[in-house]
């Protein structure tokens, strides 16, 4: 690991901070994502995203999708933990399945993932967990 320190709660209050500005319209169910890269200097970037909704529903991009597309789109590729806030459910609601996919693709198995809603209750986990049938990994390692 990296000297990049994992702080799960300032990583899950910038998801928070985050999901004032996601564009639900249609839904009303506002998610923001936090996503704590590297900078291959050993620094930590915290990397935002939100739900942008479309009439279509198809074509709405998740938080947490929107959040690794900007780092990549900035040249960040490593990640180390990913915090998805969803303040209009108490409960806590985890990254759906595209979003899953996307996450294996650019997380390790061990990388941290934190979600909660607006109650107290939060979840934490790791990619591997989220996605333990990976097969993009489990194949890589044969």
């Amino acid at each position: 690991m990296s000297k990049v320190d994992i702080d799960l709660d300032k990583l899950f209050s910038e998801a928070l901070k985050a999901s004032d500005f996601a564009y639900a319209p249609y839904s009303k169910f506002r998610v923001g994502a936090a996503l704590l890269a590297d900078d291959g200097e050993g620094d930590s970037i915290i990397i935002t995203g939100v739900n942008v909704e479309n009439r279509s529903f198809g074509l709405t991009i998740c938080a947490e999708r929107s959040a690794v597309v900007k780092a990549i789109s900035i040249g960040l590729s490593s990640f180390k933990a990913l915090a998805v806030s969803t303040p209009d459910s108490v409960d806590p609601v985890g990254p759906c399945g595209a979003c899953r996919q996307v996450l294996s693709e650019f997380m390790a198995p061990d990388a941290k993932v934190i979600f909660g809603g607006s109650g107290k209750e939060k979840v934490i986990t790791t990619v591997g967990e989220l996605y333990p049938f990976d097969s993009l990994h489990d194949l890589g390692s044969k």
